[in-house]
């Protein structure tokens, strides 16, 4: 986890995804996290690899809480949960 945000109704945590997908930055509502590992370093979330790889990327320049990429993300996680 790289970045976190708790206000409230905009809980998410920027996730850089290593080399499980080339290296990606994500933003990932809290409420997707089922458990985090701190011994391992590892976020473990109830999303597939797929889900997370179509998810809208955190593009270098662009700031976890550009109001623009929030909305895309949120756009693209609202077909999976009711937020």
């Amino acid at each position: 986890m790289d970045e976190a945000s708790d206000d409230v109704g905009a809980s998410q945590i920027v996730v850089d995804t290593g080399p499980w997908i080339f290296g990606r930055k994500v933003l990932l509502p809290a409420g997707t996290i089922d458990r985090v590992d701190d011994t391992e370093e590892r976020v473990y979330v109830d999303l597939t690899k797929a889900q997370i790889k179509n998810s809208p990327e955190l593009n270098e320049g662009t700031s976890w809480d550009d109001a623009g990429y929030r909305e895309q993300v949120g756009g693209y996680y609202s077909g999976y949960y009711d937020y």
